[in-house]
């Protein structure tokens, strides 16, 4: 395994493999306004929610690795401590990424991408009308995290007033994922598309799993299942009760078998297809 210590790498190399580690990012494209009222319009991956009691967004318009200058963003914020997040979706990400084009101080990106500009309620900069989900935001806190290039600076928003496109929202009022169709960032130039890659495991909340500790021996050292699978099976609060496994295998006689491995095969088949208890049915079989 290669090992980095960062205070011994080129702060490029180093940039580089943060960004593909962890990834996919989520994208705040940031409106805000300089002290003459011009606004300025640029996506940043360092970004994320943080609390929602206060309402909290926090995104970080670094200093530039290759000459250790700031962004316009960054300057404006200091400023006027405000601004709107909004959301980037796939519609919008090859607008997004030209908004990111190092144009001069004073140059409207939203002309230049080609976006509506919007008026916000609550703060003055602008809105993405493109965007589905706006975020009007108060800065509470700008932190510096360092002057050499590549050095962050998280601007810690408050969210004051958020705006959503209806059709986004599904019968309930929520927030439709596949509808909302958001991009990521991640390393070099490779983005990705949420909703192609979206999948669901139950969180372990309203339950509590048995856990992989207490899953038998055969199956904690099977060479066909894997962590995944180990995971799966360990996330259950009860195993199947025997009168229901045997009632299955009577319904399923191609499942039975004395051979291990070709038990935990077939039990695997059911995990990727979500099928917990069938899986369960097998291995107690």
């Amino acid at each position: 395994m290669l090992t980095i210590q960062p205070k011994d790498t080129p702060t490029a190399r180093l940039h580089g493999y943060l960004l593909s580690a962890v990834a996919p990012r989520p994208i705040a494209l940031a409106s805000t306004i300089d002290s003459k009222g011009n606004p300025n319009l640029s996506p940043f991956s360092f970004f994320n929610v943080f609390s929602a009691n206060p309402p909290i967004l926090i995104f970080s318009p670094a200093r530039r690795v290759r000459n250790n200058t700031t962004k316009h963003t960054y300057e404006n914020a200091k400023v006027t401590e405000e601004v709107v997040i909004n959301v980037v979706t796939h519609k919008i990400v090859q607008q997004t990424s030209l908004s990111s084009t190092e144009y001069e101080s004073g140059v409207n990106e939203f002309e230049k991408a080609g976006f509506t500009m919007l008026a916000s309620e609550k703060v003055e900069p602008f809105r993405v009308k493109e965007s589905p989900v706006q975020f009007e935001c108060k800065i509470t806190e700008i932190k510096e995290l360092g002057n050499e290039g590549g050095a962050g600076n998280l601007v810690i928003c408050e969210v004051v007033c958020m705006h959503l496109d209806e059709r986004i929202l599904d019968s309930d009022g929520k927030i439709d994922q596949v509808k909302l169709d958001l991009v990521a960032r991640a390393g070099g130039s490779y983005y990705s598309r949420a909703k192609d890659s979206f999948f669901e495991i139950p969180k372990p909340i309203s339950q509590k799993g048995i856990g992989i500790d207490l899953l038998p021996d055969h199956v904690r050292s099977s060479p066909i299942l894997t962590g995944n699978d180990l995971g799966m099976l360990g996330n259950v609060e009860f195993l199947p009760h025997q009168n229901d496994v045997n009632k299955f295998m009577q319904d399923n006689p191609q499942f039975m078998t004395s051979e291990i491995n070709e038990k935990h095969k077939f039990a695997q088949e059911f995990l990727q297809k979500n099928d917990v208890e069938g899986a369960w049915k097998v291995l107690l079989s």
